[in-house]
């Protein structure tokens, strides 16, 4: 099982906060750090404001050496796809090639309101995602030289010189949602990892089976296909952590071990193995609160060896 750890920083975080943090995960040997791509909080004032993903990731590309970096993920309403190409790719190129694309068709409708951002309907939010998608990977792909084309419904790029390449070729593009039809169809024709997040068991069990099947819909072997789940993480060594751990974030510990991997190193191992047997093979251990590198340090010492 293949450990990364996972940060919400429009819920109030600086960037020392989030290099703190993928740092002590470097350290501590998780595979990557990824963060999501928000603009407003989801409770709480948020202070000290939001922080924007690809600027922190190009600083984390300088501030560590072998951790993976992404996000989970992008909002396809947030940035034409000729400019978050090119962020995409210069990241990859300041990491060495640690860089890991999530993108999703964004969701969160007051944050668009709040900052300016328009917001259209699902079907043309699916339908730009999915030209994003093509366009981005398109563009990467078009070898040195020579010239990319795209004509949709949204976007139209003539004669592009498709630069910068990013180092790698290509750079793992992550799907993530219920995979439902359309999005187990982009899944199986763009993704190399396939993401569950903050589902249960069965959900997420259900949701990899319908993008096995749109793969094979597509004639593409879905063992090419990486499948993971995000999931709220709350460890500690005995009740009275985990209790403690609970209530920092403003939740309850048998809530949390209902929705989440919550409860001591057996508990949280015995939870990541009913998530192993759904298909999961990667998991983002969601962390809330920022400034207890501890508990980066426990589940890495405790749980990590066990799977």
């Amino acid at each position: 099982m293949d450990l990364r750890i996972f940060t919400e920083p429009q819920q109030g975080a600086r960037y020392e906060d989030l290099r703190r943090v993928a740092v002590a995960a470097e350290q501590a040997g998780y595979s990557a750090f990824f963060r999501s791509d928000h603009y407003l909080t989801m409770g709480g004032s948020g202070l000290p404001g939001p922080t924007d993903a690809w600027t922190t990731l190009a600083a984390l590309a300088r501030d560590t050496t072998t951790i993976r970096l992404g996000t989970l993920v992008s909002s396809a309403t947030f940035r034409h796809p000729g400019v978050l190409g090119i962020q995409v790719a210069q990241v990859d190129e300041m990491s060495g090639g640690r860089v890991e694309f999530g993108l999703g068709t964004g969701w969160y409708e007051e944050e668009h309101t709040a900052y300016g951002i328009p917001f259209p309907s699902l079907k043309e939010r699916f339908d730009r995602f999915e030209e994003q998608l093509a366009i981005i990977t398109g563009s990467w792909a078009t070898p040195v030289g020579e010239t990319f084309d795209f004509t949709g419904e949204h976007y139209r790029l003539e004669d592009s010189p498709a630069l910068p390449k990013p180092v790698q070729s290509p750079v793992p593009v992550i799907v993530g949602g219920a995979g439902k039809k359309r999005g187990a169809e982009i899944a199986a024709r763009y993704a190399s990892e396939f993401n569950a997040a903050f589902a249960s068991v069965e959900d997420t069990a259900g949701a990899f089976g319908r993008v096995r099947e749109a793969c094979a819909q597509a004639g593409r072997d879905a063992e090419s296909m990486a499948y993971s789940a995000a999931l709220i993480v709350c460890c500690g060594r005995d009740e009275a952590e985990v209790t403690r751990r609970a209530a920092a974030i403003g939740r309850e510990p048998e809530e949390l071990r209902r929705n989440g991997l919550a409860g001591t190193p057996a508990e949280v191992v015995d939870a990541i193995g009913r998530y192993a047997d759904a298909g999961v093979e990667r998991l983002y251990l969601q962390v809330m609160d920022l400034s207890d590198l501890g508990h980066l340090d426990l589940v890495a010492a405790e749980v990590a060896p066990q799977l």
